[in-house]
């Protein structure tokens, strides 16, 4: 196992319930790299999943079973672990959107980069990938 690590938001893990290619991307490099997600990632994810999948048309219960297969790669966080850097990830990011401290905390906690397609990231002292290009940060 690499040193290499990524925490990913929560719009990353429904990318990956929705579409092949975040997956593949996660499931291919598991074993050179470490994925993280905050709990409430987790949560976010269970609590817009349903919608999602009813509008496509998809069996929900099949699509959170592969949620629950992500959780064995992408390690969800504790808010115990991250709690600590709360002000400090707030300070970075709550003119953009507060709600998503969660995300910066843990990267700033473990000191590694966010994977996310969400930009109110970029600018938070943090390196920020999104899908289209993220195996350059898995492969290098």
């Amino acid at each position: 196992m690499s040193n290499k690590a990524i925490v990913l938001d929560a719009n990353i893990l429904i990318r990956a319930v929705l579409g092949k290619r975040v997956r593949e991307l996660i499931f291919s490099n598991a074993g050179a790299v470490q994925f993280f997600a905050p709990d409430v990632a987790y949560a976010d994810a269970r609590k817009y999943l349903p919608a999602l999948l009813e509008k496509r048309g998809v069996n929900s219960q099949a699509a959170l079973t592969v949620l629950d297969a992500l959780e064995s790669i992408v390690q969800p966080l504790e808010l115990g672990v991250y709690s600590g850097l709360q002000a400090a990830a707030l300070q970075r990011i709550a003119m953009r959107d507060a709600d998503d401290w969660p995300v910066l905390a843990c990267a700033m906690t473990i000191a590694c980069p966010v994977w996310t397609e969400d930009a109110d990231f970029f600018g938070t002292g943090i390196a920020t990938w999104t899908t289209d290009r993220v195996e350059l940060y898995l492969a290098g």
